[in-house]
């Protein structure tokens, strides 16, 4: 028997063969799309820590991966003989085949989606909710796109996979590719070359939609990106003559503590790590909170900005609650927080965080656009003082990864100063950085202080603490030890505090 290429050839231009290519065209993108949108849902869903969001998204993971695509078709199709009603949508073969394939494809994408969404470091969650996004604005913002561009390869290889499943939606006489050329060659039993034609239009497919797939996951790749742009003139001079108010109004010296702890306490696994610690910070104070490591110094900054959840105590903001426990009888307290005075608080991390898919500007710009804090216009004007203040105009269209530990974390300090905050919060703001860029990082914050900022500093920096600070809190075993100005604690008043500075040579 041989091989009748005329035949086979002459299919490729059948143009009952390039309508069924289209249908699997529209059906599988169609299907891939919907799928990467509700798969985000039922994968936020199934990390949820509430059990009625979980346990269905489990679920139904579960059930749709278990059952065979070819059984889904035929149950979906036949639904109108249950309900009447859905023959209107169901009737349609391609509706029908839709349906089955995007919820048999969205279990598959929501485990795709999941992977993109734990690669994400916790930091970039916590970055956002210091700048005041919500649940939702920090998922759209911050975490998909991120997750989006991790997945992004999973995905496209599962879009080949769902080209080539689009071949069984033919059980429920839907007219794609493979039933064409089955019908053909039931009529004149050239199966080979019929064959070999329906994998044709199957690799054109696949060979087309790869490629562009390739283009997308380049272009959302911010690590090939070669960015050039320098500030203008226009740029430099906006930047010079803007006068930006790096902190929002809020309480005057002497009309009360601007940031005040009262009996914090927080523990892990019934391990305590903070004990009853009270805090109060005026108006333009820089207080600088030092000790051993594990005493409980980044604790105590990420309770005063409700990264962690207090188990006791209270925190205000001039004078009103920011942060509390509401207790209803025998109930476990309920945590209760003022969003509303979290804009207050900036936060700055030791490990940077910044926003990697964005720019330098847009990491400054995407959190007073998100409060709508004013035009964009004004915004960048803004933006553009505060990098010239902390040094990075010139890097403004740059990505975080072509910077240095050192720029990283001046943007950083920009980025929270965009927000206007009352309070800046330094989480060991060196700890990262290569001992000859931590001296461009203390110079800004020291800038900072002498211009009136009210700063809270964990440090293990003692000349910096020593020379910048009103105040010196000295931590232990989760307590506070000593809480005085910086000249007494020189005089070695306190035995714990002279004991830990011994080897360190104050300037």
């Amino acid at each position: 028997m041989t091989f009748n290429w005329n035949y086979m050839f002459s299919l490729l231009g059948d143009a009952e063969f390039w309508r069924a290519t289209w249908t699997v065209i529209k059906l599988s993108f169609l299907t891939w799309v919907i799928s990467i949108g509700s798969g985000f849902f039922v994968a936020l869903a199934k990390q949820s820590r509430r059990p009625l969001l979980s346990v269905p998204a489990r679920a139904y993971i579960w059930l749709f991966r278990s059952v065979p695509l070819l059984v889904l078709l035929i149950f979906t199709y036949n639904i109108p003989q249950a309900f009447p009603a859905s023959t209107v949508v169901l009737g349609d073969p391609f509706w029908a085949g839709l349906l089955a394939m995007v919820l048999c494809e969205t279990a598959y994408v929501a485990e795709i989606h999941r992977g993109g969404l734990l690669s994400i470091h916790k930091g970039q969650t916590e970055a956002a909710r210091a700048l005041g996004l919500e649940f939702f604005g920090i998922q759209w913002r911050v975490i998909i796109p991120q997750a989006l561009r991790v997945a992004l390869p999973s995905l496209a290889n599962e879009y080949i996979s769902i080209v080539k499943l689009s071949s069984l939606v033919s059980v429920i006489s839907l007219t794609e590719i493979l039933m064409v050329g089955q019908r053909l060659y039931s009529e004149n039993f050239l199966v080979m070359e019929t064959m070999a034609a329906v994998a044709f239009y199957y690799v054109l497919i696949v060979t087309v939609f790869d490629f562009l797939l390739k283009r997308l996951e380049r272009y959302l790749d911010v690590n090939q990106r070669k960015i050039s742009r320098v500030p203008d003139a226009q740029v430099l001079a906006l930047a010079t003559q803007q006068a930006v108010a790096v902190q929002r109004p809020g309480s005057l010296p002497g009309q009360g503590p601007a940031l005040q702890a009262s009996r914090l306490h927080k523990a892990y696994n019934n391990v305590e790590v903070l004990g009853a610690v009270d805090l109060s910070i005026q108006p333009g104070e820089v207080v600088s909170v030092i000790g051993p490591s594990g005493s409980g110094k980044t604790t105590l900054i990420r309770l005063l900005n409700g990264l962690e959840q207090i188990d006791n105590g209270e925190i205000r903001i001039n004078g009103q609650p920011f942060i509390h426990l509401e207790r209803k009888g025998a109930q476990k307290p309920l945590y209760v927080e003022h969003a509303e005075h979290r804009l207050n608080i900036g936060m700055v991390f030791q490990s940077f965080n910044l926003f990697p898919h964005l720019t330098v500007l847009d990491n400054l710009l995407m959190a007073p656009k998100y409060h709508g804090l004013g035009k964009l216009d004004e915004l960048k004007q803004q933006a553009y003082a505060l990098l010239q203040k902390v040094g990075m105009l010139d890097h403004a269209w740059k990505y975080p990864h072509q910077l240095s530990g050192g720029q990283q974390q001046r943007v950083a300090i920009a980025r929270a100063l965009m927000m206007r905050p009352q309070i800046m919060l330094f989480d060991e703001p060196t700890s990262a950085l290569d001992p000859e860029k931590v001296n461009e990082v203390l110079q800004v914050i020291e800038t900072l202080a002498q211009d009136g900022i009210t700063m809270v500093i964990v440090t293990h920096e003692m000349n910096f603490a020593f020379k910048v600070s009103d105040r010196i809190v000295f931590m232990e075993k989760g307590r506070v030890v000593c809480d005085d100005k910086p000249q007494l604690l020189r005089n070695g008043q306190n035995p714990r505090v002279e004991s830990f500075l011994k080897d360190v040579s104050l300037a």
